[in-house]
């Protein structure tokens, strides 16, 4: 008989040709497959929430799979963890129902995409921020941010690629914070479409540079068009913070491309 598992994984992205398995190069899928396969003597293909893009991090990606194994499901995370790369941990392993998908499973997903606001680079920060020496008006970007609160058709926030049958998406919370030289961009939603995330994050940018003002952003929204919207930021200031399921299983949606 066999049983489903859940692991809520946590990567640096930055070597990694994003999740998804491909054929241009090393992805975190990939590696948790060869490693799971390993350790547990079978063929496992897991079953990813979020297809996160090339250099993107994750501190709480879900993934499942099937299998025979008599490992009891909350060691499954130990044996794993020996046998991954350093800059892939999985947090926590446990058994659920065998209908459980965590792509298709109601669930609010949270990002933050960090910004480095200063005069001159910090080394140690330059994998996991994006890295803008012109001050930002964090108040312009916290009124525009409002505007993307709420059911909106995304699609001018979305790149070329995104497969979808709808551009509509729910974005329930959008801050942005300062603390330091770090500008965090915190976004929450039920579901995203092909770089979303980056492409807000790119636009409240300029409304931060004075490039756009706050109130700009209900205009790009009703235009519905990619090429009205600010560009869509690089991929190492956003990391994935996690996946909170709802269990609410009668608004099944899809979770959208990659971000």
């Amino acid at each position: 008989m066999h049983k489903r598992i859940k692991l809520t994984i946590a990567y640096d992205g930055t070597r990694y040709c994003g999740w998804q398995i491909q054929e241009n190069g090393i992805t975190v899928e990939e590696m948790i497959n060869k490693s799971l396969s390993g350790l547990l003597g079978e063929k496992i293909c897991i079953m990813g929430a979020s297809r996160t893009d090339a250099g993107v991090h994750a501190l709480g990606n879900v993934a499942v799979f099937d299998t025979h194994t008599r490992i009891p499901p909350e060691k499954i995370s130990y044996g794993l963890n020996q046998r991954l790369p350093e800059d892939i941990t999985v947090q926590k392993s446990e058994e659920v129902p065998k209908e459980f998908h965590p792509r298709y499973a109601a669930a609010i997903k949270t990002y933050e995409y960090k910004i480095l606001n200063r005069t001159f680079p910090q080394p140690i920060c330059r994998l996991y921020t994006h890295f803008i020496y012109y001050p930002l008006d964090v108040e312009a970007m916290q009124k525009a941010a409002a505007y993307l609160v709420g059911e909106h058709d995304f699609k001018s926030f979305s790149s070329i690629g995104g497969q979808t049958k709808t551009s509509v998406r729910t974005i329930t919370a959008l801050d942005v914070e300062k603390e330091g030289d770090i500008i965090t961009i915190r976004v929450s939603g039920t579901g995203f479409l092909y770089n979303m995330v980056r492409i807000i994050s790119g636009t409240l940018i300029q409304v931060g540079q004075g490039y756009r003002t706050p109130e700009s952003v209900q205009e790009i929204i009703e235009k519905r068009d990619r090429r009205f919207a600010g560009p869509t930021a690089p991929p190492r200031g956003l990391t994935l913070i996690g996946i909170n399921f709802t269990g609410n299983d009668d608004k099944i949606i899809d979770m959208g491309g990659q971000v």
